[in-house]
């Protein structure tokens, strides 16, 4: 169990901005072995970043004034939290990515330029283009429901961290190993670690589910006394609920598949930039998945 604190504490200090420092970074260690049994929390990252995020959001929501606008300034107001919380690590691996992709076509020189730390137009506008992305969806789903909104940014920020790890499984890493942060991710990840990194999104789509149910019993409290009608509440909001959440897995699986076929035809593998690209274009595919779902779902009562 020890162990097992100290690699998601390693994941902190490593995916994110969230300070382990002093005493207990003296606790936690580090080592090649152990940042590469870190990965598996990746998505358990997500889990403080987006619950972080979920709940400043619907903090703001409940005391910003009533306005169509509202939706909208906690959608960039929890952007920049997120980006704060992270310190933009996978931004920087979009504008890499975005800059050696779009910059050339051949493979070495590709990689030459995501290792240069300078910023082309190519990796600003990515950047830019991802970050209205996000503000905009997230607005959008904030104007259908304030729920849906505080649920996708805890569901996105845990989901589009684990897909990256497959990549990791299957693909080469074909970067500057030597000199890359990635370099004791450029093994492969173990079964173990993956089986780990399943169990936070698994844990993070039972959380929700078992939220609906709550609320969904809570919701008509006269359907106790039939029992035959109260399971039919029930799970009637828990069907809405698994559709939503099946629509955003779906839609970053597809991000996934795509980028990865992508990466594999330009590059022959990955580098450490390539999953935090993964990362940002999954987050905004989990988004859009929720958005085109919610006009085909009977609401239930938590969305």
């Amino acid at each position: 169990m020890l162990q097992f604190i100290r690699h998601y504490l390693l994941a902190l200090q490593f995916f994110s901005r969230v300070p382990v420092t002093g005493r207990l970074a003296d606790w936690v260690g580090f080592s090649p072995a152990m940042l590469r049994a870190s990965a598996a929390h990746f998505p358990g990252v997500g889990w403080l970043v987006g619950g972080a995020v979920a709940a400043f959001t619907w903090g703001l929501l409940m005391l910003l004034p009533p306005s169509p606008f509202a939706p909208l300034v906690a959608a960039v107001l929890g952007t920049v939290l997120s980006v704060l919380m992270t310190g933009a690590f996978h931004e920087d691996g979009l504008a890499d990515v975005a800059d050696g992709l779009g910059g050339t076509l051949d493979r070495k020189r590709a990689l030459e330029i995501m290792k240069d730390s300078r910023v082309g137009a190519f990796g600003a506008l990515a950047v830019a283009l991802a970050l209205l992305a996000k503000v905009a969806l997230l607005a959008l789903l904030g104007s259908l429901n304030a729920t849906l909104l505080c649920l996708a940014v805890f569901l996105a920020h845990v989901v589009s961290r684990t897909w990256p790890l497959l990549t990791i499984r299957l693909l080469p890493h074909v970067g500057d190993v030597a000199g890359s942060k990635s370099k004791p991710l450029a093994d492969q990840i173990s079964s173990a670690s993956l089986l780990v990194a399943a169990l936070w999104c698994m844990a993070a789509l039972g959380a929700i589910l078992a939220l609906q149910a709550v609320d969904s019993a809570g919701a008509a409290p006269e359907l106790v006394a039939n029992l035959k009608v109260f399971p039919v509440a029930i799970g009637s909001g828990l069907a809405s609920c698994a559709v939503l959440l099946a629509a955003g897995l779906f839609a970053n699986g597809l991000a996934w598949a795509w980028m990865t076929r992508w990466f594999v035809r330009r590059l022959q593998g990955f580098t450490g930039d390539c999953l935090g690209a993964i990362q940002q274009v999954g987050e905004i595919a989990f988004y859009l998945g929720l958005a085109l779902a919610w006009a085909w779902v009977p609401r239930g009562s938590l969305v």
